[in-house]
């Protein structure tokens, strides 16, 4: 419940990625940024999420609970000590190194709703670093209305792929 309250509040603050597309089915959320990395550095760093995910976007409340697994059938999951507990985020679907991580997940409050979801950051070298291209695919039934949760998942992952980002410039 806390990730939800904290996820629906963030929809009033301006978003920070786009919105691609929405429909009563769905959305498409997008966002790029260049990370100060090589892409082989990059990719081994989406597997160290407790070094750059919000720990307030968290079900345990600490970023040092979540882990991912860089290959097929690895899993994006997060223990929960408290009571012993656990959360699976999602499941890796296509590991590239250096080159891409697609991950098959409803994140969230989205758990709870019947979709599809498929997140992916794709890695291309550019002058500067790697060309991060994040984007977040969702479809299914969306009890709140797809178009009022759109913009507070893009926001929430926007966070993420900044927060990326900044463990590098701070090197």
């Amino acid at each position: 419940m806390r990730y939800l309250f904290v996820l629906l509040a963030c929809a009033a603050a301006p978003a920070a990625a786009e919105v691609k597309s929405v429909s009563p089915a769905g959305f498409e959320i997008a966002n790029t940024a260049v990370v100060n990395a090589t892409p082989e550095q990059v990719y081994a760093m989406l597997g160290q999420p407790a070094k750059w995910w919000n720990k307030a976007h968290s079900y345990s409340g600490s970023s040092d609970n979540l882990s991912l697994t860089l290959r097929a059938g690895g899993c994006f999951c997060e223990a929960i000590p408290a009571d012993h507990g656990s959360v699976e985020h999602g499941r890796v679907i296509n590991a590239q190194p250096g080159k891409a991580l697609r991950i098959a997940g409803a994140f969230g409050p989205l758990q709870a709703e019947g979709v599809s979801a498929v997140l992916t950051w794709a890695l291309k070298p550019v002058a500067g670093g790697t060309e991060v291209t994040q984007t977040y695919v969702v479809g299914g039934y969306i009890r709140v209305g797809a178009d009022k949760i759109a913009p507070p998942v893009d926001q929430v992952l926007g966070e993420q792929l900044k927060r990326l980002q900044a463990v590098f410039a701070a090197r």
